[in-house]
């Protein structure tokens, strides 16, 4: 699930950055790089216990 939404906001990334002009490369480059940081964003939004911050808040009162 994770890298398939990495995957997706990748394309459109990528697809978006070509459509505004700045080639087919820098559109791929654009894609490559959205994907990479989506993977992280998404799996620490989907994987379950993974944000500590919450666990802290609640212990902290």
């Amino acid at each position: 699930m994770v890298f398939l939404l990495a995957a997706l906001s990748g394309v459109a990334a990528g697809g978006l950055s070509w459509l505004a002009g700045e080639g087919a490369a820098r559109g791929v480059l654009a894609g490559f790089a959205v994907t990479g940081l989506a993977t992280a964003f998404f799996d620490r939004l989907i994987t379950p216990g993974s944000d500590e911050a919450c666990g802290k808040a609640h212990e902290h009162g």
